[in-house]
């Protein structure tokens, strides 16, 4: 391959971030219906807020999405995983730009915090339980670490399970630097999409949110990446550091799974799997191939 047609296909990721910011701003979003949308999930046994916990799975589980994924669509795999296996399982969406439907995850994650934190009481109310267990994709994998952190939010939740979370932002193999390079890109994607520029590496809201260590106290910890993740980059940045941390890279359980970035939070049995140990770890079970259809 020449090396002009290299260069063209690494930048790439960066147009489609701009591109993204460009379609999804406000003000472009001429034929979408004002207003946050609300997107109920099928049939399929979870967000029943008649759900009771049972003695053996006695917490719900709270799902959240990733940027550019809303409550249904990313969990059209996993919830129906849990639910199949006595979860009371609940996906809330999330920071929502005005005008813009079923792409969420794009405000600011501080704001999106906030947003958890509201859904969380609400599942705590309606179920009985007093914590919660949280399961975030990507930027959903990150987003709760603040309300953890800054909201209150150890006290209601007893685990988060993060699938190629974005915990330290990413490079993108190095393309956000040039962010910088183009005159005027940094500013339009903050200003239009701004959980983009939040989850860079280096962002002022990551600087805040990692200073003084990754976790809490009271609140156990489970990172779940894949080394072909090409989104949220280098994909180690994504692991955890302190106590009750577990950082598990799914190619150590099954070198045959290619699974990246998105594949892994949609799709993967081995990292559902994985999830499952996670949110029971007395009953956990070896994550192997085999796994894939278990």
């Amino acid at each position: 391959m020449l090396p002009w047609s290299r260069t063209a296909r690494g930048l790439r990721p960066l147009a489609a971030l701009l591109l993204a910011a460009a379609a999804l701003a406000p003000g472009t979003a001429a034929h979408a219906d004002a207003g946050p949308t609300k997107s109920a999930a099928p049939d399929r046994g979870w967000n029943d807020y008649d759900c009771k916990p049972s003695a053996a799975h006695p917490r719900p589980v709270v799902l959240v999405h990733g940027t550019l994924g809303n409550s249904v669509d990313n969990w059209l795999g996993l919830a129906p995983y849990l639910v199949a296996r006595g979860y009371c399982v609940f996906s809330l969406d999330y920071g929502q730009l005005p005008g813009v439907p079923l792409f969420h995850g794009l405000g600011p994650v501080e704001k999106s915090a906030g947003q958890l934190d509201a859904y969380v009481d609400k599942v705590l109310a309606a179920t009985g339980a007093r914590e919660a267990d949280l399961v975030g994709h990507s930027q959903g994998g990150m987003m709760p670490r603040h309300y953890l952190k800054f909201l209150g939010g150890a006290d209601e939740v007893n685990a988060l399970v993060g699938i190629a979370p974005s915990s330290h932002g990413t490079t993108m193999n190095g393309l956000t630097k040039l962010l910088d390079v183009f005159p005027g890109a940094r500013e339009y994607v903050t200003e239009n999409t701004p959980a983009l520029t939040d989850q860079v590496a280096g962002s002022p809201f990551l600087t805040r949110l990692n200073e003084g260590g990754d976790t809490v106290p009271g609140v156990t910890y489970t990172v779940i990446a894949t080394k072909y993740d090409q989104v949220v980059t280098p994909y180690r940045s994504q692991f955890l550091d302190g106590p009750e941390v577990t950082n598990v890279l799914i190619q150590d359980k099954c070198a045959a799974d290619l699974s990246g970035h998105v594949a892994i939070g949609l799709a993967d049995r081995l990292a559902f799997h994985e999830v499952a140990n996670a949110l029971d770890p007395e009953h956990a079970e070896p994550t192997t191939c085999l796994s894939a259809v278990s």
